[in-house]
């Protein structure tokens, strides 16, 4: 295989369509005889279920069907099962499903819902993680003992869902030295929405005693699994299939509606299609997490951290959802850019009376990032020191030690600092503009990491000398599943790409995989892809020396024929050499499988993580200008530059594409998007009226560097690269504003009037009562406890 082939500019095979608006996504499918489903949502965000009674409901006109919560037995959660289809006895969240209708329309749907006779005693909500966490807050979840752990080993108590937790080296020593200088930081971030432009849609059938789901997911198997658990029925008997992806971003890598669609098909025969309302996905949307940070690092003035310890509350919403997953991220997120003597962090997913959370592109990691990188000026600024020469000298390197005590290999982000620092020119950080505003400068690094996970891959040769891939990878707009993987396929058979056709997902056809997200599709996928394509190579190199005469290591692949290398125009074309086989032997096909490796940490040294430590970092350095209004607190973004570490660029063009476009979502994190929260607990944010995100005029052309060569275990050294191009974002404009305003920045988004609230001295400094000073007071102990 050349490694040549392998790199190029492929353009997405799905664009044209996308373009003029032929493809047909979820939200598009209809069925014959299909009907139109609506759920039930309650309006208290607390209260206990008096009367659900669907009588009335049932003798509506055009009504086929109504379920409800004894018709779901089963509960779902990652690492707990915490989370009922419908609410039992208790609401837990104003927008939690009651019931669900299937109606010969969805007006007649609708209609039904408002039949339903129910009947709701409120209780006093807790909104905020301080009203949670206060000693005698009542329980969100009494039961939570009861709850099936699916991971052993992490805490739990009162309204602490989950805790992780890092401890590696002496923490006290290093804040007690004399030589050291202390630095203590709060951070405060709010909620994000995926604003994905098709919503969560699903068409379920139930026919010969199965379901067949089709829905708009990034994880097909999830859904299998999930809904089969929710129904009490066995995994088997749930088909999904997934067509095209109208964006994910993170939304659709959990459950959604698709038991509701499945429990209503099932019960009434009939196809049933659930849609949400731009509104219903507004409000139930598993935001980016709002979140709570304190760092505090213990310095010598030389620059050296010789002690970091960091308390991160992450509000889960009413069930703990993919936060219990995402209490991971922190010990990589937080200590994965720097090197440091020694660590102690904590991660805390919180219950809160609101809409559950949920995975958000490089979640966790954007805000933590924003903390950590604020926090890093705040040293530079305390020690005298350039925070671009603070930060070289901090950087993780070959052999250096991550948080949860893994050994990084190679040295990669100095060089992309050094390399940044070519890019960017040589402003000062701080200067005021010829109209009067005030310019701001800052760089900042990040770490994140390719989530690998199991999956898998089956390649057909056919005989007209194209190839099928199959898989349960879904194109979500990144275009791995268009490019990169066609890519990989085609490089191995010698083959164009346009030749490999990619199966759309269907967990009947293809054998199981994690999802599509944490950028591990091109990773995952592309090395249980290239494994197959490998086999499928060496079957068509056996039949091939037979009829070239040649031995099969003699033999290469490329431009679609089989030749004797260094000899163009020999040997046989693969339509020959497929035909041949399929004769001879039968249909060529590969199969192959990939989960990765395992990374070392410091045993003992971590506890509650999924993952410990990470097979494939990927880095990112980022540097922006931007310029602030002092009469409005107006912030733009005059400049903007990344240095992206990719291991290498299958397709460069792609990636520079994912880099504008994550940057882009990144400007609407930092200084647009704003969630908040009613009394009611009801999210205030029904649509694009009062949500904001960027618009065409906010996008910034992005200065872009591939940084290639860096270790990966990926396939062809790749890494994933969509993930990554939102993390530092928030981090290098809060910085940026800082350096302008000459303020402490510590709260995201930066909106005009809290800007100017910065620059008026009327936004208080950040304090958070319920993280304490004292370590031991930020575990978790069990409700009722006496401190020790």
């Amino acid at each position: 295989m050349s490694d040549v082939s392998a790199t190029m500019d492929f353009r997405r095979r799905d664009a044209s369509d996308k373009l003029q608006g032929r493809t047909r996504y979820t939200v598009d499918r209809y069925l014959p005889g299909m009907l139109h489903a609506a759920v039930l949502r309650a309006d208290v965000a607390s209260g206990r279920i008096l009367k659900l009674d669907t009588s009335r409901a049932a003798r509506m006109p055009g009504v086929r069907a109504i379920v409800s919560t004894a018709d779901a037995p089963g509960m779902i959660g990652i690492g707990i099962a915490d989370h009922p289809l419908f609410a039992r006895d208790v609401i837990r969240y104003n927008g939690e499903p009651l019931a669900a209708v299937a109606a010969d329309t969805l007006a007649q749907a609708q209609a039904a819902l408002a039949a339903i006779e129910v009947e709701i005693a409120p209780t006093t909500p807790l909104l905020t993680m301080a009203d949670a966490l206060a000693p005698e807050a009542p329980l969100i979840h009494p039961d939570w003992e009861s709850y099936e752990v699916l991971l052993p080993g992490a805490a739990r108590g009162s309204n602490v869902a989950w805790e992780a937790t890092v401890v590696r080296g002496d923490v006290d020593a290093a804040f007690t030295r004399p030589d050291v200088v202390v630095v203590d930081s709060s951070f405060r971030v709010g909620r994000q929405n995926h604003v994905a432009f098709e919503q969560r849609a699903v068409v379920a059938a139930y026919e010969d005693g199965r379901f067949h789901i089709e829905t708009s997911t990034q994880v097909p198997w999830t859904i299998r699994n999930a809904t089969a658990r929710l129904l009490g029925v066995s995994p088997a008997q749930v088909r999904v299939t997934v067509p095209p992806v109208g964006g994910g971003f993170g939304l659709k890598f959990d459950l959604a509606i698709e038991p509701f669609a499945a429990l209503l098909a099932r019960k009434s025969r009939r196809p049933v299609r659930l849609v949400n309302s731009r509104e219903e996905e507004m409000l139930t949307c598993l935001f980016r997490e709002n979140a709570e940070i304190r760092i505090r690092s213990a310095v010598t003035r030389d620059g050296d951290i010789v002690g970091r310890e960091a308390v991160v509350l992450m509000d889960c919403g009413a069930y703990g959802g993919e936060q219990i997953f995402l209490t991971t991220m922190t010990a990589h997120t937080l200590g994965g850019n720097y090197k440091l003597g020694s660590a102690r962090l904590v991660s805390r997913a919180v219950y809160t009376n609101t809409a559950p959370n949920g995975a958000f592109r490089a979640c966790n990691g954007v805000y933590n990032t924003f903390a950590l990188e604020r926090h890093t000026d705040e040293i530079a600024a305390r020690l005298g020191m350039d925070p671009l020469a603070f930060r070289r000298r901090n950087v993780l390197g070959d052999g250096d030690l991550g948080a949860t005590g893994q050994t990084f290999e190679g040295d990669v982000l100095g060089p992309m600092l050094d390399r940044m620092a070519e890019m960017r020119p040589s402003t000062p950080a701080r200067q005021i503009g010829s109209d009067g505003r005030l310019h701001g400068r800052a760089t900042t690094v990040g770490t994140w990491f390719v989530f690998v996970g199991p999956s898998a891959a089956t390649v057909n040769m056919n005989a007209d000398g194209t190839a099928t891939l199959v898989t349960s990878g879904v194109e979500i707009g990144s275009g791995s599943m268009m490019q990169g993987l066609p890519q990989i396929v085609a490089a191995t058979l010698g083959l164009d790409p346009a030749n490999v056709i990619v199966r759309a997902a269907d967990t009947d056809a293809a054998g199981y995989d994690v999802g599509v997200g944490g950028g591990r599709t091109t990773v995952s996928l592309g090395a249980a892809s290239l494994s197959a394509a490998q086999e499928v190579r060496a079957k068509l190199l056996k039949v091939a020396s037979e009829m070239i005469e040649a031995a099969p290591e003699d033999l290469v692949l490329r431009d679609g024929r089989i030749e004797i290398a260094g000899a163009p125009g020999s040997g046989r074309t693969i339509v020959e050499v497929a035909t041949r086989a399929q004769a001879t032997f039968g249909p060529v096909s590969g199969t192959g499988a990939f989960t990765g490796g395992t990374v070392p940490s410091m045993p003992g040294c971590a506890a509650g993580h999924f993952i410990e430590a990470i097979e494939i970092p990927v880095f990112a350095v980022h540097d922006c200008e931007v310029a602030v209004d002092p009469d409005t607190g107006h912030v733009e973004v005059l400049s903007y530059r990344v240095v992206q570490d990719v291991g290498r660029a299958l397709n460069p063009r792609a990636i520079r594409g994912q880099i504008q476009g994550g940057v882009t979502q990144g400007l609407g994190y930092a200084l647009h998007e704003e969630v908040t929260i009613g009394s009611d607990g009801r999210v205030c944010q029904t649509g694009f009226e009062t949500y904001r995100v960027p618009l065409a005029l906010d996008v910034v052309p992005v200065e872009i560097c591939l940084h290639e060569g860096a270790p990966s275990k990926g396939p062809l050294g790749t890494k994933g690269a969509g993930e990554v191009p939102i993390l530092n974002v928030g981090a290098t404009i809060a910085c940026a504003v800082a350096n302008a305003t000459a303020t402490r920045v510590q709260e995201l988004p930066l909106t005009p009037p809290r800007v100017l609230g910065l620059m008026l001295g009327r936004t208080p400094e950040l304090a958070f009562p319920h993280i304490s000073d004292r370590w031991s007071d930020n575990l978790v102990r069990p409700h009722g406890a006496s401190e020790s």
